[in-house]
């Protein structure tokens, strides 16, 4: 089935799981798309069968609380933010519940957390202004960026540059072999005025960056040559909350949440709102991400909601 127009104005939530307490703060699909994780400000891990729409397990952090959680290349292994104890980054064994490494170095919260498409090295960004990277084999940090503010930061699909966006204004790109020697080029985008940047993504074409905010707007941005493309606006962020946006698998769309509990979708190339789906989400909407492989979108609240499209494409 194609991803066009009606099919996406057609999705309907199919399973809503019930299991947090508390807000659930962040997703990831595995790249075979057969698994989701999530992870909450009630301390627990939720692991999810995406095949058969059912929950496969629950793993506790009361520790250090959970954050940020993606999924690593190994299986059953996921690497996470702390929420108390300190600021370490975390290494964990899904099947044993066990730590099988520690990643300490940042001394605020980590506010942006990636893992390479390609390779087992990840990036960490936080409000001490520093990106670090990191290889999941060593606890050690494997290069050190001091920046001017609060990063947010994205690997491209290929895994061989990554971007920066720092202090809401400017997107740095870096070559992965060579960022020692800083960006090889710098876009200077309009400070925002009214948010704070959240989040970046590359689409999947790594042709654009999407930019997710504290506030009501998502930008798109030329991945070449930093030109605004998009402004995707009209849904509802009256709290302050990281809303995430996400992309299509064929970079064509753009989904959100919502604080009004609802999924906003545009048109990443016109960007036409396409349509409002409502999931009968009870509180802010703030993670939604397509699943890479099929076709089921994922949504969360407090609730986490599986979402498949109702009508069969024509084309």
């Amino acid at each position: 089935m194609k991803l066009v127009d009606h099919v996406v104005r057609s999705f309907r939530v199919a399973k809503v799981f019930r299991e947090n307490t508390d807000k659930i703060n962040s997703i990831d699909f595995s790249p075979s798309g057969d698994t989701l994780i999530s992870c909450s400000e009630d301390d627990q891990i939720v692991i999810y069968d995406c095949e058969k729409g059912t929950q496969t397990r629950t793993v506790n952090s009361k520790k250090y609380g959970v954050d940020l959680i993606h999924f690593t290349h190994a299986k059953n292994t996921a690497i996470h933010s702390s929420t108390k104890v300190d600021d370490t980054i975390r290494y964990l064994s899904l099947h044993d519940n066990k730590y099988i490494r520690y990643f300490p170095g940042h001394t605020r919260k980590v506010v942006t957390l990636c893992i390479s498409p390609v390779e087992d090295t990840f990036l960490s960004g936080s409000l001490d202004k520093t990106l670090r990277l990191w290889d999941l084999r060593s606890p050690n940090c494997q290069g050190l960026m001091h920046l001017s503010g609060r990063p947010v930061a994205a690997f491209d699909p290929e895994g061989l540059i990554f971007a920066a966006g720092v202090n809401s204004e400017c997107i740095k790109l870096y070559d992965l072999r060579s960022f020692d020697k800083g960006p090889f080029v710098t876009f200077k985008l309009s400070q925002e005025k009214e948010c704070d940047w959240t989040g970046l993504k590359f689409s999947r074409d790594g042709k654009t960056i999407l930019v997710s905010t504290n506030g009501s707007v998502i930008r798109l941005v030329d991945a070449f040559h930093g030109t605004p493309l998009q402004t995707f606006a009209g849904h509802l962020n009256n709290k302050g909350i990281p809303i995430e946006a996400s992309f299509s698998p064929d970079s064509q769309f753009v989904f959100g949440g919502s604080t009004d509990g609802r999924v906003h979708v545009w048109n990443a190339d016109t960007g036409c709102k396409v349509c409002v789906l409502n999931a009968d989400h009870p509180s802010p909407v703030q993670c939604v991400q397509f699943n890479p492989k099929y076709m089921m979108l994922a949504s969360a609240c407090t609730n986490m909601a599986f979402w498949l499209p109702t009508v069969e494409d024509t084309n």
